[in-house]
This record gives C-alpha cells, structure tokens and sequence, in this order.
C-alpha cells in the first residue's frame, strides 16, 4: 500500500452535492478529512457516511471539514445525501483522475474474484499536506477512530 503520509495532498476540483466546485487548494478549514467509498447506498458505505454526519459536530468544533468522495454521478450522491440527511459534501469524481491520485483505485478481492475498484480509504489533511491516512478500512468505528486521531493531534500541538 501507498504510504502519502507528510506529503502534499493531490489537489481536485469537483462537483459536489452543493452544485458547487470544491477545490482542496482553497478550503479555509485548518482540517480536511477526505474519505474514499465505492458505492452510494451500499451496506458499508451508508453506514460509513451515517458514522461520519452523526460526528460532524464533533470534526467542526475542531475546525474540520468532512468531504466524500466516489465515482458515482452527482445524481447519485444528491439521492444518497438527501435520504440520509447527510450535512456535509459527498464528491463526484467520476473520470477517477482524484481517485487515482490517492491511490485509492486498485485490485479487490470479493467471492474468489478479483477486480479493479475504489479501495475504501481515508485522509486528514492540514494545510494541504497529508497527516495521517487509512487504508483497506473496516467501517465499524472508522469515523472515531479519525476523530481521536484528529484530537491527539490537537493536544499534541498544545503542549
């Protein structure tokens, strides 16, 4: 697996559910968590994206953006955020060019096959630099466990 740790995060312009551009370069929040998630309204991901609203508070208190991202269309994304209230911006990437640049697209294994697909991973950027990064993950507990890291890294700064 690709380790990006301590490196410039890949910049992005994409559609979002906002019918806006977001471009990394010019989020003002002091974090950015980008998380990588194969398919809108699928078991894993819902629960991933559900984990991540219910925290969202939590990552704005400490002044952190949450954004998802996949290759479903933006119609996609605007059905999965409406039926589930999401309150942050799920991403489309579609030709996969932001995929690609996090390492996130790469052989999968399900049932004995194996295939091409989004590699459900994670990032926590700070001013454009990637701080810690998730691979491979297990959705239970994910959105905390990013959260925990997020504020050591707080505390650690504050001593």
């Amino acid at each position: 697996m690709p380790n990006l740790i301590g490196k410039k995060a890949p910049n992005f312009k994409l559609n979002s559910t906002s019918l806006k551009i977001v471009e990394l370069a010019k989020i003002k929040s002091k974090y950015v968590v980008l998380y990588f998630y194969p398919k809108d309204d699928t078991p894993g991901c819902t629960l991933e994206t559900k984990d991540f609203n219910s925290l969202l508070s939590n990552f704005k208190k400490l002044k952190c953006d949450v954004y998802g991202i996949s290759k479903d269309s933006l119609e996609s994304h605007i059905k999965f955020k409406t039926k589930y209230n999401v309150k942050f911006e799920l991403l489309s990437d579609e030709d996969k060019k932001t995929i690609k640049s996090y390492k996130t697209w790469g052989k999968k294994k399900f049932m004995g096959r194996e295939f091409m697909g989004q590699i459900r991973s994670t990032f926590l950027i700070k001013n454009n630099k990637i701080l810690n990064e998730w691979r491979n993950v297990r959705v239970k507990d994910h959105a905390k466990e990013v959260l925990i890291f997020l504020k050591n890294d707080l505390l650690k700064k504050a001593r």
